[in-house]
């Protein structure tokens, strides 16, 4: 690969004097960068390689950081870090991984937001613009020029890129707001804005249905978005301008991927699989746990559709990262329905069926059910509908900084109403979600999805995917509220929640196992961490003086420090002493969960050190 001229862009200056034949020339390096940056490293590939031109034609043009630049989403932003200092991070083997995939401006003053959430760019960008205004009012030089808030389609689904337009439109000022059609989602587009864009396309934008005009916005049409000369003479003409305007700019998304992409289910265009791309050498693994738990839910529901007419799959947008096949939503037929990105209507909408007697399922990753916690905790906690919540990738992971699901349980489990379940079996799962979306169930459930710790037990042999619990009968709106004790002793109790279960059962048979002072402790699986089973909690003090808790989520605010509270301010001649195992309070940028497990001592090892130490 031949990177002559991307390896001397060091700034936005460096590209600013290239000429028109080192532009072209600049743009296909970058595209074959991308292309063997995807396979051998993985990321948001597609995205990326049909920004290139836009991505370039900015830094011709505008004067970054001057100019300010928002990405919308920012998983289309590896362009923009190539041009701003930051190329050797997808040049360099031994560097991949040391920039994040996502803008950071601790990377780069060219970089403004942590951002890794959609539909937020447009309201960044009228913030940015609105100071800016107001300090050039008061006869002083701003730290801003232009704003510009770069979209994609898919993005635009979301609520807050509409309640963005609408303050744009009436803020005034200079605001240049690009939309990147590329026609796609993260899989394929879905709302009745989208024949309306497919009008704007067909007709060169000149059709008289317009989404941004009807907002009283200026607006643009740019066909060729893929040609670099045709975007810096788009640009150019809105640079400086004096009021908010849209550049509607058509692009091919994956514009570049080779045939050998292709071989593995990548390609050009509108595919699905070139959103997200995985190194080449991690084709042919297992999947992991979000895939494969969700993709065993989906065939379970999919053998219900044909007599349960109000059983129905919801997923805002990211189906595929769930295990919500194409093969599925083909035979689901009306059952599945993709709001696109728009957690906070695919919630609300799901209590509308609910409340007319259907069985909704909402499923998407635990990071995401942060934006729509007041749905979850109005529309649907407060109006008890059985609405099913499944949540993917909870828990600790090296996740980004913005894509973190370690803050689940404290969020969920302190909505009044909201039965907050956490399976530790593939059956446990299987046996919660089919209750939780039956006529048995009529209050809102959320489930956990199990992890990856759940899912290499499994596979390992060490935990059986076949164990379940019974749901207990003495109350029949809540079932498995009562915990289930696994493995009965005395003096210590472990208690692991969810994910963390696996690892309560090796501490269990490490105390158990030391030939100089075995303890044969108590092994507990919660099941659930919406309430306290006070009755089990009560009948440990009779024969236990320490109770351990771990969970693999944000300790303070979370489940474990509420048993603590318990035994403190209910029990309080009990003796019962607590340990509590789980994660800071912070937010952690692609580390490893190795490393997060050893820093919050939820190892083995450690647990164990501190129950010995408890007990002297």
């Amino acid at each position: 690969m031949t990177c002559d001229i991307l390896a001397t862009l060091h700034s936005p200056a460096d590209v600013q004097r290239l000429d028109d034949r080192q532009l072209d020339e600049c743009c296909a390096q970058i595209r074959e960068t991308l292309v063997e940056f995807g396979k051998r490293a993985g990321g948001h590939i597609g995205s990326n390689l049909g920004l290139v031109e836009t991505s370039v034609a900015l830094h011709v043009v505008f004067d970054s950081p001057l100019d300010k630049i928002v990405f919308d989403v920012s998983h289309q932003s590896y362009v923009h870090k190539m041009l701003t200092g930051r190329a050797e991070a997808f040049l360099n083997a031994e560097l991949f991984g040391s920039v994040t995939g996502f803008t950071n401006p601790a990377e780069s003053e060219h970089d403004h937001f942590v951002l890794g959430h959609t539909g937020t760019s447009i309201s960044l960008a009228c913030g940015l613009a609105k100071e800016r205004d107001m300090v050039a009012a008061t006869g002083a030089v701003p730290q801003t020029r232009n704003v510009i808030a770069v979209i994609g389609d898919g993005a635009l689904s979301s609520a807050i890129a509409f309640e963005g337009l609408n303050n744009a439109a009436e803020q005034g000022g200079n605001l240049i707001i690009i939309v990147n059609d590329n026609e796609m989602s993260i899989a394929e587009n879905h709302g009745g804005m989208y024949a309306t864009l497919a009008e704007m396309r067909a007709s060169h934008g000149r059709s008289d249905r317009n989404l941004f005009t009807v907002f009283g916005l200026d607006y643009r049409y740019v066909e060729h978005g893929n040609d670099v000369h045709t975007m810096i003479e788009a640009l150019r003409e809105v640079k400086d301008i004096d009021h908010p305007v849209v550049l509607h700019v058509h692009t091919t998304k994956g514009l570049g991927l080779d045939a050998e992409d292709a071989r593995h289910g990548v390609r050009a265009g509108r595919c699905e699989e070139n959103h997200w791309q995985n190194p080449l050498a991690q084709e042919g693994t297992p999947l992991g746990a979000r895939k494969y738990y969700g993709a065993l839910a989906m065939d379970a529901l999919a053998a219900r559709f044909e007599h349960e007419p109000g059983l129905i799959v919801i997923s805002p947008a990211t189906p595929g990262s769930n295990g919500i096949t194409h093969a599925f939503r083909a035979q689901a037929g009306p059952h599945y329905v993709d709001t696109g990105i728009t957690e906070e209507h695919a919630v609300a909408f799901a209590s509308g069926i609910a409340k007319a007697g259907g069985r909704p399922v909402v499923a998407t990753s635990a990071t995401f059910f942060q934006r729509t916690f007041d749905q979850v905790q109005q529309e649907v906690a407060l109006n008890g509908t059985p609405v099913t919540l499944l949540s993917f990738g909870a828990g600790l992971s090296d996740a980004d900084n913005t894509h973190s699901g370690a803050f689940d349980v404290p969020f969920f489990g302190n909505i009044p109403g909201l039965l907050c379940l956490a399976p530790t079996s593939r059956q446990m799962f299987l046996d919660m979600l089919a209750w939780s979306t039956s006529e048995r169930n009529s209050h809102p459930v959320l489930i956990r999805v199990p992890g990856n710790q759940i899912l290499g037990g499994e596979r390992a042999g060490t935990l059986d995917p076949n164990a379940t619990v019974e749901p207990q009968a003495t109350d029949a709106n809540n079932p498995w509220c009562g915990y289930h004790v696994a493995e009965a002793g005395d003096t210590v109790a472990v208690l692991g929640l969810g994910n963390a279960y696996p690892l309560a059962r090796d501490v269990v048979h490490a105390l158990a196992s030391d030939d100089t002072d075995p303890v044969h402790a108590t092994l507990i699986d919660p099941l659930q961490f919406s309430t306290l089973d006070e009755t089990t909690l009560r009948a440990l003090a009779s024969d236990h003086t320490l109770v351990v808790t771990l969970e693999d989520a944000q300790l303070e605010g979370g489940w474990g420090e509420k048993i603590t509270a318990f035994y403190a301010n209910m029990m309080p001649g009990s003796g019962m002493r607590t340990l509590n195992f789980g994660a800071d309070k912070a937010f952690t940028d692609r580390t490893p969960l190795a490393t997060l497990n050893s820093r919050y001592g939820l190892t083995c090892e450690a647990v164990t050190a501190r129950i010995r130490s408890a007990l002297r």
